[in-house]
Parts: C-alpha cells; sequence; structure tokens
C-alpha cells in the first residue's frame, strides 16, 4: 500500500512540475505572442482606462481627455482642434496617433519609463503610470495670428526663434478638428474617410510635410552662396548680367517681371527680385559651391525631426548650367518645406548660423516634475558672418523700399525676400506666393523671430497673386505678436 501511495505521490509531483512548466512557458517564453494577439484587449483596454496626458501651449492644455464609461473609457478633446492639429495631430482609438502625439506617445499614455518612479516596479505590479505632459515651443499669439492670417486659404506658416530654433508657431489650411477621429463610433469611421477623401487635403501638415517651389525666395541662399565664394564682393557693383537671360546651351530666354534688372548690382537685383541676375549668379557660383550653400541651409537632410519627421527640401545634385540657373530662383527641382525656409531666413538673422528647430520644451509628469528636457541645439555655420550682415542689409531694403514693404513692423527692424513661386505643366498652375522674413525689436540685442508664409491659393487673378501682397502681411502679424508678446 505504502508503494502505491508513494507512486501515487510521484505521480501528482509530475503533474505539478507540468502544470508550473506551462504556466511559465505561457507568462514567460510567449507572453509577448499573447501580449500581441489582435484577440488580446487587455493592453487597450488598459490604455484608455486612464486620462491622457496633455499638450500644454504656453502653460495651457489644449489637449484634454473626456470619460465615457464605456470599455475604452477616455476619448481625447482638443481645445481649439484646428487650431493646433498640425502641431498635437490626433490621437484616436480606431486609427492610431499622429504627429506629437504619436511622436510623445509613451509619455502621453504613461507607458515611458521616465515616468516610473523605481525601475521595473511597473513589470512586477502591472501597474501603469499617469500620463505625463508635453510642454511645447509654440506661442499661442504666434499661432493665432498665422491662422487668422490665412484666413482659410490653402497654405502654411512656420515661425521659428533664431537663438534657439525654438518652433513658435506651425499652422495649416485648411485644418481639421483632431476630435472627430477621437472614439471609435461609425462617426470616427465617417469622418476618417470624409478628411482622407476630400482633394483639400486638410489632415495634410503642409508647414512640414508639404514641400513647395520656393521661387524668389530661394535667392536669399544664391545671394549668401555668391558673397560667400567672393563671386560678388560689391553689393552696389553692376553685375554682367543681360536681360533676357540665355539659360546656358539653350535657346530658351529667362525674363523678369521687374524693369531696370539689366546688369544690376545686387542689392538693386535682390530687392526687385530680377530672375536675370539670380539665374547666371547661380552658373558663376558654380553647382559645387550652390549645393554645399543649400545642404548648410538643410536642404537634402533627410533627417530632420522636431520630434516628428519633417520632409527633406531638395535641392538637385545633378544638374547641368541651364537647370542649375533654374534651381538658383527656386525653380526647376529646387522645393522646399515652409519650415525649412523660416530656416533660411533664421540663418541670417543669427548671424549666419542656424540651430536645428524643435517644438518639445519638456515633459513632465502628471504632477509637473519634469522628466526630460531639450537641451542647446546643434549650431551649424551656414555662411561667413560677413556674409550674413550684408544679407541683413539686403533683406531690410526688401522691405523699406522694395517688394516687401507690407511686411514692416512700426519700432522693429524687418527683413524680408517675396517670392512668387510658378508650377505645374507649363506653369499653368496658380503660382505660389511666398514670403519669408525676420524681426527685432526696438529693444531687443537680436532678431526674435523668422517667419516663412505661402500661400497656394492666393487669386483667381494670376497678375495679382505676389508674395508682397499676399504673403507679407500674414508675417506682419506673426511677427507683431511675437514681438509684443
Amino acid at each position: 500500500m505504502t508503494r502505491y501511495i508513494r507512486h501515487a505521490a510521484v505521480f501528482c509531483a509530475l503533474l505539478l512540475v507540468a502544470l508550473l512548466g506551462n504556466a511559465a512557458r505561457i507568462q514567460v517564453f510567449q507572453a509577448g505572442r499573447y501580449d500581441d494577439s489582435p484577440a488580446n484587449r487587455r493592453e487597450v483596454i488598459a490604455r484608455y482606462g486612464q486620462p491622457r496626458g496633455n499638450i500644454l501651449v504656453g502653460g495651457r492644455p489644449v489637449t484634454g481627455s473626456v470619460d465615457t464609461r464605456e470599455q475604452l473609457r477616455h476619448e481625447r478633446t482638443y481645445a481649439h482642434g484646428p487650431l493646433y492639429a498640425p502641431v498635437t495631430g490626433f490621437s484616436s482609438q480606431k486609427y492610431g496617433t499622429s504627429l506629437l502625439e504619436q511622436a510623445e506617445d509613451p509619455v502621453l499614455s504613461g507607458t515611458a519609463p521616465v515616468l516610473t518612479p523605481f525601475p521595473l516596479w511597473n513589470d512586477f505590479t502591472r501597474a501603469r503610470n499617469p500620463g505625463g505632459d508635453v510642454v511645447t515651443t509654440l506661442n499661442a499669439a504666434a499661432q493665432q495670428a498665422a491662422y487668422e492670417g490665412l484666413g482659410g486659404r490653402k497654405g502654411a506658416v512656420a515661425a521659428i526663434e533664431p537663438s534657439s530654433g525654438r518652433i513658435l508657431a506651425l499652422v495649416s489650411a485648411p485644418s481639421y478638428d483632431p476630435a472627430a477621429l477621437s472614439g471609435n463610433g461609425p462617426e470616427v469611421t465617417d469622418a476618417w474617410t470624409r478628411l482622407n477623401g476630400d482633394r483639400e487635403k486638410p489632415m495634410l501638415n503642409r508647414a512640414v510635410r508639404q514641400t513647395y517651389p520656393p521661387g524668389s525666395t530661394f535667392k536669399v541662399v544664391t545671394a549668401a552662396a555668391a558673397l560667400d565664394a567672393g563671386v560678388i564682393t560689391d553689393l552696389d557693383e553692376p553685375t554682367d548680367s543681360p536681360d533676357p537671360y540665355t539659360l546656358p546651351g539653350t535657346t530658351t530666354s529667362l525674363t523678369n517681371e521687374s524693369d531696370g534688372c539689366e546688369d544690376a548690382p545686387l542689392r538693386v537685383a535682390f530687392e526687385w527680385s530680377c530672375n536675370t541676375v539670380f539665374a547666371k549668379l547661380g552658373v558663376d557660383v558654380g553647382a559645387e559651391n550652390m549645393v554645399a550653400t543649400a545642404q548648410a541651409f538643410g536642404f537634402n537632410d533627410t533627417g530632420t525631426g522636431i520630434p516628428f519627421a519633417v520632409a527633406p527640401s531638395t535641392f538637385d545634385t545633378t544638374v547641368d548650367d541651364a537647370q542649375l540657373a533654374l534651381s538658383s530662383i527656386g525653380q526647376y527641382n529646387t522645393r522646399a518645406t515652409p519650415l525649412q525656409m523660416a530656416m533660411v531666413a533664421a540663418a541670417v538673422a543669427g548671424g549666419g548660423q542656424v540651430r536645428e528647430p524643435y517644438l518639445v520644451e519638456r515633459t513632465t509628469t502628471a504632477g509637473g516634475s519634469t522628466v526630460t528636457s531639450t537641451g542647446p541645439r546643434p549650431v551649424r555655420q551656414v555662411m561667413r558672418p560677413s556674409t550674413a550682415v550684408r544679407m541683413r542689409e539686403l533683406m531690410r531694403d526688401v522691405v523699406e523700399e522694395g517688394t516687401g514693404t507690407n511686411a514692416a513692423v512700426p519700432g522693429a527692424v524687418v527683413g524680408g525676400k517675396t517670392g512668387t513661386a510658378q508650377h505645374g505643366v507649363g506653369n499653368s498652375g496658380t503660382p505660389y506666393a511666398w514670403f519669408v522674413s525676420w524681426a527685432q525689436g526696438g529693444s531687443d540685442p537680436e532678431p526674435r523671430v523668422a517667419v516663412a508664409v505661402v500661400v497656394e491659393d492666393g487669386s483667381a487673378d494670376r497678375e495679382h497673386i505676389t508674395g508682397g501682397g499676399m504673403a507679407a502681411p500674414i508675417a506682419r502679424a506673426v511677427m507683431e505678436a511675437v514681438l509684443t508678446s
């Protein structure tokens, strides 16, 4: 009898070992597979079981959460949704996240390790930290001014602080309300279908995800390259620039919108945006130097993140002289985001240096304690300081007595450059109206803001579409908002 009891005990022990082994296999070795299974809703339920952290502008949240009392309890809410959509993106129970909601999701959702007071504690307790907050660099007044300035017209505005790289405004129009995508009901599906099918593309962040031919605003880059290369040594010395200018190796003639461009000095050519002068300057500088200068400004950089990805602006590195001439006036394959063109203006304002732009100042716990902060951003030397001084002079002339007078701010020093970019087959598309600028208040030791504005549908009448008329007033409103805040 004792032997039978011993056999039964051993058999029971083996069953217990098998049970424990199977439990270990499932909970340790196969945990990842079960966690990732579409049938496992525990993580999704936990994710929305608590309020999401907030995105802050000027110390105030522009996002929130509402308790629906449903299985996925908390839905995202947005204050002034269309105004801040190009920054926040959306957080949807059905379609995931985008832009800042995506880039900072670990902090906002409470899963970031930096939010845990004790390492590995949450791994043992299965607890979830309250969502942290994301403090942005945005200037609320500048954001509002940019949004109202566009007034529903298709386009975008980007503004940055030259001395730091802080993004002060990032606006895209037309926009949308991210709250329409927050839940998981049929109305969310309808909103998603409608927004993605809209020909105006309201979910496209034109400030950082759309590239445009920059037109004459790119002449800032060409002028800097010519000065750095020594092709131009005197702003007031006549250039050898015929009008019209025949593109090298072709019979195609390039003309100007303004009179007086033949052999015009750089100061006059910049002030009145002479295509012939700058096309020839680009050829005289040469492809190697033009490419080097454009890339120093940030063109062809595929790694820019603010923290979400930015579409790379491009300057073709394999061009013949005719193509180089067109590229040097912001045409051919030259394309730029508004954020990139704001960096161009910032480089001039910053004495020839530009810092990488950024949108997040710091992240905090739900209680307000800082867990990460943005330190000094890398500095890139774009042009010689002496070149930057002369470029400031040229840009001031544009605003004081050239094509950019609509950007003048009383009591401030303002520099700018207009642009009207042709596009489409045979330049048949409605021209894009551009303006890039910087501003320095009367008591400021250095410029405080650099702005780029593009308006896609400025007017039905092509002849009246100009950067100075359509885009410069928007830039002025943004600069005034920064200087007075």
